[in-house]
């Protein structure tokens, strides 16, 4: 059972106030039920929150930014609230959004589309994302827990006899939200003292409030067999659900069923607002690029203009106004007129594109990655929108005959404040008519109207907790999306596990799919989802086709028996159950026994980067026959085994010749199935240095990069146990470095800096003795000045804290130069290119040092020039274009970086990578790397 159904399930029956919350990317809202009123009825709760200093109002919204205040305004008392003595550091609210548009170094903004961010550590602090050095720095889940804090205590202020934990809570979110990102919601809920609450999807509440607001009529504006489009774009995600209108049980009764859900996409207001600084900064500019303290005031100006000019009754011209760089005064900066005509043409067809209804979504990069989110890859909703209605064309269910088109919408539900601009609402209906009339013939699907969009998602989670207690009319909400468990094939292949008609509650086991497990090993299944094959029933075989199964974080478990003499293997039956919120929960079940095993979601390599995820194809590379694995096993006990005699540099030219191949074409696969035969036979190592030299290597060799391949996590945990402080000989120092690095990747943020600490002691030792301090001595391995691999190590330690790679990058610009050191240099600079970089190679983006640090050091490359090709690669990684306004050096020092290597005759690739985004060859990626990759597995 999910955390959050156990919560559910235990929570008293009944409570006094049941509680509606939309957590919204740009507003938040809450509203509630007295249950003991004699007639229920939803009520809008008003947030106290801050508006300006020292003064507090209530709003029917909480504006869903943070701030965190300046001495001055902590010390003050500025930011304190009713309900509070303390003098807090930070708000939420109003007063942020507006202190936030002037100091937007110390705002964060977009907090929930940073929750389901796969490319960073979410639980990591990591916001404001490119904040200011002193401002505090925040996960995604505490900045959720934050206004969820806030909102929890102004309802305990206003109903002090009813603590909000003790009523019946129900939070909202995008209905494409996946596993992880509802278990995020839910740990930022208890984070907040809430440690029960329900989830709803927001399409979903957005369609009952508008079945409360027409309570008594509702019945006379829908009839059995029409398809309701309830498409809900707000300011950070856009999602689109079907639900389908039945007849009851009874005669007269009408029932509504969701039977389609969208895949996730962050693209909506948010993406606006982009759009639109980008236009207004090339007219203040001629063109140019605004410093980034600028672009932010110029993001937050860009709202307001859009609401302005596709709002109601707006003006023909518009003038902007840029403060100069550290100036509140407005026009003491730039200047520039936008007219709603230009904005019209922006925005309005560069969104919602007229396009024909076989138009398809472009997959190229996107061109926002301003705030380092993961934007949609096209700006036009319309084209996700008619890829997501003909993929629906038929939902599974049984529907009347019709004369039209059977991916037509009868009904559309707008929700979202991207539809407050009528400009928008109007573009989208005319669009999805165009898409419906036959033969030139005008139609329009019926429009709901929903009075406030902005509370409209909160009311309906109250709504549904009414539903919940036996009141008013419910959704019968299908699961949206088939589940498949990938199977061995000769091709990727998937069993169907869950159908995409499956409804809470429900269980499912395939009888025909035996699973033959061992005990006391990891297993991994491959998972996938689909939006798109709704109709294929439990124990369906189907092809893996990226176009159709979405790849999902693997689960993963480690069968164990409490009993010695149990079998070393099971037979077992996938079993899964659809809990009440849509969480899935798969288990194995062993054949003709009652126990079984929970298979988890490999969660940690989804929400923190220091894992990293399972990404790649090794499985498919091919498979070498076990005769050959054999040799190879014979070849490893004949060096390792007990009696062995064979001498250890003999090793890697037999299995050379076992796998009649070189070794840089070893398969992953095989790498692996070496990796387990050399730990099975690790006490052979200590036979002599060589014997634990050539073990060191190989078992690296083997594990790198560390992840890409089922269960490589546990490899490395393995690898760490087995080797971390064991080292037998001390000659073999070296190659426990060279281990490391290889598989860097694969080793935990912990991990990682119980490695570099006592690398940086030397390196920090070595550092002062250039500087003139004392001489330190310094074990010869872990000698900085003799140990190249000491350098490499540490530039391969993505996950290192920010201010130690500064700390560390700066010594090595400082010691570059030092003619002593000449025989690390080009390990020093490898590691500085690995420090600096703009792209990582498996770390998550908010481990990069600040751009202005990498233009120094590429400046300390480029003063070098020793003629090593190492530079080249070095200052490439330093200056390389990413699209990212916040990673990226200033185009100036781009293009000066980018002519010293066409002066040195670079690679031109390296050159282009600096002028423009792109991806590494395979000779740069084992350049990054250090060495050449297994193939299958590719770098960025």
């Amino acid at each position: 059972m999910s955390t959050a159904a156990k919560d559910r399930d235990e929570a008293p029956s009944l409570s006094r106030y049941v509680v509606g919350i939309d957590l919204g990317t740009t507003n938040s809202a809450m509203a509630y039920v007295d249950t003991a009123a004699t007639e229920w009825r939803i009520e809008t709760f008003g947030v106290p929150q801050l508006v300006a200093a020292h003064q507090v109002e209530s709003h029917e919204t909480l504006s869903s930014f943070h701030y965190e205040a300046t001495k001055a305004e902590a010390d003050g008392g500025a930011l304190r609230l009713p309900w509070s003595d303390d003098h807090p550091t930070m708000a939420v609210g109003a007063l942020a959004r507006d202190e936030g548009t002037a100091k937007p170094g110390r705002m964060i903004a977009s907090a929930k589309s940073w929750l389901c961010h796969a490319g960073v550590d979410r639980t990591a602090d990591l916001l404001p994302w490119q904040g200011d050095d002193e401002v505090e720095r925040l996960s995604p889940i505490e900045v959720t827990s934050r206004y969820l804090a806030h909102l929890r205590d102004a309802w305990q202020a206003e109903f002090p006899k009813f603590p909000l934990a003790e009523q019946d809570v129900v939070v909202t979110l995008p209905a494409s939200f996946d596993e992880v990102a509802r278990e995020l919601t839910v740990a930022a809920a208890k984070q907040a003292g809430l440690p029960r609450i329900l989830l709803i999807e927001e399409p979903q509440a957005a369609f009952y409030a508008w079945v409360d607001r027409h309570r008594e009529s509702w019945r006379d504006q829908v009839e059995p067999g029409q398809k309701i489009l309830v498409c809900d774009i707000g300011g950070g995600t856009s999602d689109f659900t079907l639900i389908r209108v039945r007849e009851g049980k009874q005669p007269g009764d009408i029932e509504f069923h969701r039977v389609a859900v969208g895949e996730h996409l962050i693209l909506g207001g948010d993406n606006l607002d982009l759009a639109l600084a980008r236009h207004l900064e090339a007219k203040l500019t001629s063109g140019g690029k605004l410093p980034s303290e600028q672009w932010e005031v110029v993001v937050r100006t860009a709202r307001r203009v859009k609401e302005t000019l596709l709002g109601s009754s707006p003006p023909d011209v518009l003038t902007v106004n840029l403060p100069a760089t550290g100036s509140k005064l407005i026009g003491g900066g730039r200047q520039s007129e936008v007219s709603r005509d230009e904005i019209e043409q922006l925005l309005v067809d560069g969104f919602l594109p007229e396009v024909r209804l076989d138009a398809r979504p472009t997959p190229r990069q996107s061109g926002f990655q301003d705030f380092g989110l993961p934007y949609a890859a096209d700006a036009g909703i319309t084209r996700y929108l008619a890829a997501f209605l003909e993929a629906h064309r038929t939902t599974g269910d049984q529907q009347p005959a019709t004369d039209h088109d059977p991916a037509r919408p009868d009904i559309i539900l707008f929700n979202g404040g991207f539809f407050a601009s009528p400009v928008l609402r109007a573009r989208l209906l005319d669009v999805v008519s165009k898409w419906f009339g036959v033969d030139g013939a005008s139609w329009q699907p019926i429009v709901l109207d929903n009075e406030r969009l902005d509370l409209a998602v909160a009311r309906g989670a109250a709504y549904y907790g009414m539903v919940r207690r036996g009141e008013g009319v419910g959704i019968t909400a299908n699961l949206g999306r088939s589940y498949y468990i990938g199977v061995e094939g000769e091709k990727p292949m998937a069993v169907c596990l869950v159908p995409g008609s499956a409804s809470a509650g429900q269980d499912f086991e395939i009888p025909d799919a035996v699973f033959y497990l061992k005990l006391s090993e990891p297993v991994e299944f491959p998972l996938y989802s689909s939006s798109t094959r709704l109709v294929d029933p439990p124990g369906t075989v189907v092809e893996v086709d990226e176009g159709e199964l979405t790849p999902l974080p693997p689960i993963r478990t480690v069968l164990q028996s409490g009993r010695k003499r149990d079998a070393q293997s099971v037979g077992v039956r996938l079993h899964a159950h659809l809990s009440e919120i849509g969480s899935l929960e798969i288990s194995c079940r062993e054949l003709d026994s009652a126990r079984s095993w929970r298979l988890q979601f490999d969660i940690r390599s989804t929400t923190q980067t220091d894992v990293a995820a399972h990404e790649s194809q090794a499985e498919g590379e091919g498979i070498v026959d076990e005769q050959a694995l054999e040799a190879c096993r014979a070849a490893i006990v004949s060096v390792f085994g007990d009696g062995g005699d064979v001498k250890s540099s003999k090793l890697m030219g037999l299995l050379g010749d076992a796998l009649d191949a070189a070794k840089h074409r070893w398969p992953t696969s095989v790498l692996r199935r070496l990796w387990e035969l050399l730990l099975e036979h690790e006490a052979g190592r200590r036979r002599s240095p060589q014997h634990e030299a050539r073990w060191l290597n190989l078992v690296g060799y083997a594990l790198r990069p560390g992840y890409g391949f089922a269960v490589d996590d546990w490899r490395v945990d393995q690898t760490w146990r087995t080797v971390r402080n064991r080292i037998a000989h001390a000659s073999s120092q070296a190659e426990a470095l060279i281990l490391w690095r290889r598989i860097a990747g694969g080793l935990s943020r912990g991990q990682q800096l119980t490695i570099a600490e006592p690398l940086l002691a030397a390196t920090r030792a070595l550092h002062r003795r250039f500087a003139g301090g004392k001489a330190v001595s310094i074990a010869a391995a872990l000698d900085p000045t003799q140990s190249p691999e000491v350098w490499r190590l540490l530039g391969s330690l993505e996950l290192l804290p920010v201010p130690v790679k500064i700390e560390l990058g700066n010594a090595v610009v400082e010691l570059l130069p030092k003619r002593k050191l000449e025989k690390t240099r080009s390990a020093m600079l490898w590691t500085l290119g690995r420090l600096g970089q703009r792209v990582p190679v498996y770390g998550p983006l908010n481990t990069l040092v600040p751009p202005s640090r990498a233009s120094k050091w590429v400046d300390a490359v480029m003063a070098i020039d020793s003629g090593d090709t190492i530079e080249y690669l070095a200052a490439m990684q330093l200056a390389r274009a990413t699209g990212d306004r916040h990673r990226d050096l200033e185009q100036s020092k781009r293009e000066q970086v980018a002519t010293w290597l066409e002066t040195h005759a670079a690679a031109p690739h390296l050159i282009d990578l600096v002028r423009e985004v792109g991806t590494l060859d395979d000779e740069e990626r084992s350049q990054v790397f250090g060495e050449a990759l297994p193939s299958g597995l590719r770098l960025g």
